[in-house]
């Protein structure tokens, strides 16, 4: 859901996945996210590279957006050593399509969200000179500092000594607690 049109904007990014053989025999092949192509068209897994057995292959075209409310998570990310975008996988049952493509998010915080739910496959990619310009601009033209304000007290005497009184709309002196020092002179007199 798009909060505020007037701070939001997309252009579409594509996922470039590596296949290799895998390294145990419990993997036959490993895939990982490896680049992307801003402003790609429109792709179905289209093969882009082969070299023996590694094939690179344009995955999805998937729709970078990004939000006026989350310039906060995009600076983060920018101030990286190495600025990334994040894609967000499910796997499949088709061995010739593993994944399904969910997302590409240039936020970190996002990311997390969804490598937390142990269900989805995050991968990072290093962002392309181009886009860390469009992501900076943007973050520079809505991002707007908050000002820290420190949560004050009531007024309220938190020095009162109750001293095991228990609730007092109970009347039964057996019903309510005591501290066992009260009780123990109020055994003794």
């Amino acid at each position: 859901m798009i909060h505020n049109p007037k701070q939001y904007e997309t252009i579409p990014m594509g996922v470039v996945l590596r296949c290799t053989p895998g390294v145990t025999r419990w993997a036959k092949w490993s895939w990982r996210a490896v680049g992307v192509l801003p402003g790609a068209a429109e792709a179905n897994w289209a093969a882009l590279r082969k070299d023996g057995e590694v094939t690179e292959f344009h995955a999805a075209t998937l729709m970078l957006e990004l939000h006026g409310a989350e310039t906060d998570a995009y600076l983060h990310g920018l101030s990286a050593q190495v600025p990334c975008l994040y894609v967000v996988m499910r796997e499949t049952d088709d061995p010739a399509r593993p994944f399904d493509l969910v997302l590409i998010t240039a936020s970190p915080y996002e990311a997390q969200d969804y490598a937390d739910n142990g269900e989805d496959v995050v991968e990072k990619i290093a962002m392309p000179p181009v886009v860390i310009g469009w992501v900076e601009a943007f973050a520079q033209q809505f991002h707007t500092e908050e000002v820290f304000k420190k949560r004050r007290r009531d007024k309220k005497d938190i020095g009162l000594v109750e001293d095991g009184i228990g609730d007092v709309r109970i009347a039964q002196m057996a019903d309510v607690y005591r501290a066992p020092s009260k009780a123990k002179k109020e055994r003794l007199q």
